[in-house]
């Protein structure tokens, strides 16, 4: 059997990431079946799991590259910022909507909870240096510890996802992070 090189292995893993992404985001975690992760990245079953061991590992894989590019937003520009691509661009976040249905596996099933927050672990840390940076800078709030700003700053982003998710309407979402960027900002 030939030996494939590293640059194929590569390219094809990225061919399931990006077909398993817009597979998830159409159809949910529940609704992604193999048939159709097949269908998306127009792979067979055992070209998808050679690289991936299961369907869990294929979105833990989603959830760890996204965090990785979110992380590199915030450590240039914040957490709002993310939140500003992903109204901008929901296409590249369409994905996201399964953290809807994943609530219930976080909440009941400890062991995949513990990896979902160690693939998510990235965008955590870049978010802490981050107001860790800003609040030294004097940029940011001192009256509350930058620990509570990065809760809020997260549950934040949780419920765009989440009112994204269940279709709601971006009109005002716009002008609502600008309040929660001005709320997180050293007052004059």
């Amino acid at each position: 059997m030939p030996r494939v090189s590293e640059k194929h292995r590569n390219v094809r893993r990225t061919q399931i990431l990006d077909g398993a992404r817009l597979c998830f985001g159409e159809y949910g975690y529940e609704g992604a079946t193999v048939r159709r992760l097949e269908e998306a990245t127009q792979l067979s079953r055992g070209a998808i799991f050679h690289h991936f061991r299961d369907k869990e590992a294929l979105f833990l894989e989603l959830a760890q590259d996204d965090a990785h590019k979110m992380a590199d937003t915030v450590a240039e520009q914040g957490l709002v910022q993310v939140m500003r691509d992903v109204l901008t661009h929901p296409e590249r976040f369409d994905w996201l909507g399964t953290r809807l249905e994943m609530a219930r596996r976080l909440r009941t099933d400890p062991d995949f909870r513990e990896r979902w927050f160690e693939r998510s672990q990235d965008l955590t840390t870049a978010t802490n240096e981050r107001l860790r940076q800003q609040k030294a800078a004097g940029r940011l709030r001192d009256d509350v510890p930058h620990e509570v700003l990065q809760d809020y700053l997260e549950l934040v982003l949780d419920g765009l996802i989440s009112r994204l998710a269940a279709g709601y309407g971006t009109e005002n979402l716009s002008a609502v992070l600008d309040m929660v960027e001005k709320s997180v900002r050293k007052r004059d």
